[in-house]
């Protein structure tokens, strides 16, 4: 199709739409045609798959809002002066330099384009996606205009945004600027940091009926001077003294809800041992996970000249055991 044709043809006429339609009134008068003259309904008949191409080439252009801009435009000259389009005519000279300015450098040559296929490839997907409520998802594939009229998806959109450790925990809805919009996004408890949120349809609108696309949301967890996220289970070190991890001892350990819970430490237990109360972690979904709890042996700075004396003491008692003993063949093999 050349920008001659936009000149002469009214699209407009075509779907039997005003020209100040919005774009569900052109949508719906083109399903409405496109339904009385597919060519599944109309076998044999020459003349409304003719009727059927000349919807499509209606459709595309003004289902497309730059498209339909450009159109109006070309209409708009066209009342107001005549054009030839013979080859070597002033007219056809002046329409090509009006079309260049329009179309980038294309002239009447390089207007848009519609295509019309009866091949199964995916041509005439962008047309199904349109008929398949109609037909049942039975509209015959390679019918229908192609190219850029064919409905496409919009683009996935990204963004980012921070928690507060306990927001992320016990979940929330965070407020999205995206695109000049604020968007709701729900949070679910216990998120992890740099887990990712995919908000369907909440991207870049369609085009020619298509869907929207994506918001993939990432999400970053503040951290917190006492608990990190791990799955669903909280993690937390509690420090114990030399003789606490050594004799055993009961501690009281804080939750994130502002209670307190008892931990038992087993007698000998070494530091980094990680001892778990089951069911303290994170709540979602009817599920719970744990609160694990690493033990880390705290080492005094300083130590009075009695607390010394006591250690040197306990230092000659167990003298002969070797702590490093195979250390040095292990790091040889």
């Amino acid at each position: 199709m050349t920008g001659q044709d936009w000149m002469e043809k009214d699209f407009y006429a075509v779907l039997g739409v005003p020209k100040d339609a919005d774009d569900a009134t052109v949508k719906k008068a083109y399903r409405k045609l496109a339904r009385q003259y597919h060519p599944d309904q109309n076998k044999g008949k020459a003349d409304a798959e003719s009727k059927f191409k000349e919807i499509g080439e209606a459709y595309a252009v003004l289902s497309d809002p730059e498209q339909r801009r450009q159109y109006d435009a070309v209409r708009a000259m066209a009342g107001g002066a005549r054009f030839s389009a013979g080859p070597g005519g002033a007219g056809a000279g002046g329409f090509e330099d009006i079309m260049s300015a329009m179309f980038g450098g294309g002239g009447a040559r390089g207007g848009p384009r519609v295509r019309y296929s009866q091949g199964g490839g995916a041509s005439g997907a962008g047309f199904e996606d349109i008929l398949g409520s109609m037909f049942g998802g039975g509209a015959r594939q390679g019918y229908g205009p192609t190219g850029f009229t064919a409905p496409s998806q919009g683009a996935d959109l990204t963004a980012q945004v921070t928690l507060p450790f306990r927001a992320a925990v016990e979940g929330t809805t965070a407020d999205l600027q995206v695109d000049g919009r604020t968007l709701h996004a729900r949070i679910p408890a216990g998120i992890n940091d740099g887990k990712k949120i995919r908000l369907r349809g909440k991207g870049r609108p369609g085009t020619n009926g298509g869907p929207a696309g994506d918001l993939v949301v990432t999400v970053h967890v503040a951290p917190h001077p006492v608990w990190s996220l791990d799955g669903r289970d909280l993690r937390m070190t509690v420090p114990v003294t030399f003789a606490e991890a050594a004799l055993g001892t009961t501690l009281e350990v804080p939750t994130l809800d502002g209670s307190t819970v008892r931990l038992k430490v087993p007698a000998g237990t070494p530091s980094g041992r990680v001892l778990r109360l089951k069911g303290r972690g994170v709540q979602a979904s009817g599920a719970s996970g744990d609160l694990l709890v690493t033990v880390q042996v705290a080492v005094p700075q300083k130590l009075s000249r009695k607390a010394r004396q006591a250690l040197e003491a306990f230092a000659a008692e167990s003298d002969g055991e070797d702590v490093r003993a195979g250390l040095a063949e292990r790091a040889a093999e």
